[in-house]
């Protein structure tokens, strides 16, 4: 199976960054498998930063890649959920990663942007979330061997929100359970926003 991956570029183009290599590479995603041993880890992920720290998503959770746009607040939400935006019809919820991992805060750079992911709605299906982040980098391979299995951070990151450590070209990125970071505060989506258990699992 494979999935398409839009950029949008509303009016200027990401000069400092490899989008159609990374979205090329992106469209030839097999349906990879994933689960809790780190054999199971082995697959494509598109990493991106946050910070000084690179983090993986496995790119069959990964639909856009969009610029950062405007973001419409809703009141009484935690503070990292951001607000809403409509992508061609369909309200989605915003997460700033920076703060839901309780980085300090910086000004948005023309590399900021939204990485739109498909994650397991608490309503049951799937749904569409948007993820703030510093800069996407790339789409890579991780084998088994380059995985493994996440210490016990405690605090700030915790590692149940990690699926394992990655060694990758001489860095260390953690990979992601973006099921547990999304749905950590059991985000109830909006009216608008209806499941999509048309997409794969």
């Amino acid at each position: 199976m494979f999935f398409l991956i839009r950029v949008l570029t509303a009016g200027q183009t990401f000069e400092q960054e490899p989008w159609d290599e990374i979205c090329a590479s992106m469209k030839t995603t097999t349906n990879e498998a994933v689960n809790d041993s780190t054999k199971g880890l082995a697959g494509r992920y598109l990493t991106f930063q946050l910070g000084q720290e690179s983090y993986g998503i496995a790119v069959m959770r990964v639909r856009e890649i969009i610029r950062m746009t405007e973001v419409t607040g809703v009141p009484q939400l935690p503070s990292h959920i951001k607000g809403v935006i409509n992508l061609r019809g369909k309200i989605i919820p915003i997460i700033d990663l920076r703060c839901r991992f309780e980085l300090s805060r910086i000004e948005d750079t023309e590399r900021t942007c939204i990485v739109v992911v498909q994650v397991r709605s608490s309503r049951g299906g799937h749904c569409l979330t948007g993820l703030i982040v510093d800069a996407v980098e790339e789409v890579v391979q991780v084998s088994a061997g380059e995985v493994e299995t996440a210490p016990n951070f405690g605090g700030r990151l915790q590692a149940e929100y990690i699926l394992g450590m990655a060694k990758i070209k001489g860095r260390i990125k953690a990979l992601l359970d973006i099921d547990r970071v999304v749905m950590a505060d059991s985000i109830h989506l909006a009216p608008g926003v209806v499941p999509e258990t048309t997409l794969a699992p």
